[in-house]
């Protein structure tokens, strides 16, 4: 059995959480005793399981959580001899998800940025204006959705920081427009409220995340410390590079 790409890899219109829940899973035709799973990821159309079994990409599985069940198919599985061994990604082809009522309550939840203030509190991200202003600006790339109402505008992220980010739009916003923001940075997809402070050249914006949806904090994590250690290697590299040039002068 070999490592196959999931060609269903989750964009912007695909809400992928990191989020670990226990499931029970068979073979379609081979309904017996189920084996037992647990998820590494969920999206609304599959999931990316952990089992003690091995499967083959085509494997027609039947994945239950609780009272639901859903008909699903094996896109991706793991090399055996790797290290993601027992691993794999379906997609579900009958029915909706099990794991439906997780995704829906963590889209429709969101929290401060800025943990201990409350949602969309001028004075608390007034008090921490400075602090803000100290984080450090990352270059990165990246596909954005502007939400603001009905209008879905495309975009890309071009830096990012802990609190905000600069954004480029086929259309601008204005400053004090207040938005939603979908970002696809790496291999994660996080959702956030924001709003616009500046404008670049009227082709980018540079926004200020208020809210972050429930779940989501750690994506947020994790795209700054993949930024931050790619910062860091750049530099070194550059380090070294000068080194052996004034050695060789």
């Amino acid at each position: 059995m070999s490592q196959q790409s999931n060609s269903s890899s989750p964009n912007l219109a695909t809400k992928l959480v990191h989020l670990a829940l226990p499931v029970r899973w068979s073979l379609v035709g081979q309904e017996g005793r189920p084996e037992w799973g647990c998820t590494y990821d969920i999206h609304p159309n599959g999931a990316r399981l952990l089992s003690t079994r091995d499967l083959n990409v085509g494997d027609m599985v039947t994945v239950e959580r609780g009272r639901n069940r859903a008909i699903c198919q094996v896109v991706w599985s793991a090399d055996p001899s790797s290290p993601l061994r027992g691993q794999f990604t379906v997609q579900c082809v009958d029915g909706k998800t099990p794991w439906d009522d997780e995704l829906r309550q963590m889209q429709e939840e969101y929290q401060p940025v800025i943990l201990g203030s409350g949602p969309r509190s001028s004075s608390a991200f007034a008090s921490s204006d400075t602090n803000r202003r100290r984080r450090p600006r990352f270059y990165v790339e990246g596909q954005a959705e502007v939400i603001d109402g009905v209008q879905h505008v495309a975009g890309e992220v071009q830096q990012i920081s802990e609190y905000g980010a600069r954004i480029s739009a086929t259309e601008i916003l204005r400053p004090g427009t207040d938005f939603r923001l979908m970002l696809s940075v790496f291999d994660v997809s996080l959702a956030l409220k924001a709003q616009v402070k500046y404008l670049v050249n009227n082709i980018g914006m540079g926004v200020e995340f208020h809210e972050i949806r429930r779940g989501d904090r750690p994506l947020l994590d994790y795209i700054l410390s993949k930024v931050r250690l790619r910062r860091v290697e750049e530099f070194s590299g550059a380090q070294i590079g000068s080194e052996s040039l004034a050695a060789a002068g």
